[in-house]
């Protein structure tokens, strides 16, 4: 059976993540440092072969991957399966706004009870079998391909974990950086992570050569 890789890369920074707010599908922007990190990517991957470029629709996904299109000569194409997760009433607050608005829900989310839906959000369970079905059919559709996909901080946790088959519930163990690039494959059914977090394309003397 051919493999197929996936390069996942997160969006660049926006101010909601200086903030530390829950963006969630609030429809937030990259700011200058994460424009310059969508530019870095897309000069790192530009010697990769790439057949395929798919983001999530939210604008500080799309700017990522518009950036990177450039760099690769592709088109990005949308794939709602890689939205962030919906945070429902806790859209667009810090955790201590969050906590002080509803003390119990803040908790099973800092717990991360998987069935926990966050107010009209997406419980983890949801945006498990939204993820898993979703690049699951990014791999269906370009066997022996190698496709990027820009996405979110949220939806990369999942697919940590559904590749390794970590509990959704057990905390975080790997990082999740902005504009960071990670590697994954598929053959026959099975997946395997052949990098993750690489950020040496965001190292200062490289963003510095960029415009501000």
């Amino acid at each position: 059976m051919p493999e197929t890789r996936l390069c996942l890369v997160r969006h660049g920074e926006t101010a909601w993540n200086i903030e530390k707010r829950l963006q969630g599908q609030i429809d937030v922007a990259l700011n200058a440092t994460g424009l310059r990190q969508a530019e870095a990517a897309g000069r790192w991957l530009a010697g990769s072969r790439i057949d395929a470029l798919y983001s999530s629709d939210l604008q500080r996904a799309w700017q990522t991957a518009a950036a990177i299109g450039r760099a690769l000569g592709l088109e990005p194409m949308v794939e709602p399966a890689l939205r962030e997760r919906r945070y429902g009433v806790f859209e667009g607050l810090t955790h201590d706004e969050a906590e002080r608005a509803d003390a119990a829900g803040h908790a099973a989310l800092v717990a991360r009870d998987p069935d926990y839906a966050l107010g009209h959000g997406e419980s983890l369970n949801m945006l498990y079998a939204r993820v898993a079905k979703g690049i699951q059919r990014l791999a269906a559709r370009h066997p022996g391909a190698t496709v990027l996909a820009v996405t979110h901080g949220g939806v990369l946790d999942i697919v940590n974990r559904f590749v390794r088959g970590s509990p959704l519930d057990t905390p975080r163990d790997f990082l999740i950086p902005n504009a960071g690039i990670n590697w994954v494959t598929c053959r026959a059914g099975r997946w395997s992570i052949v990098t993750w977090g690489e950020t040496a394309h965001l190292a200062a003397s490289v963003l510095d050569e960029l415009p501000s």
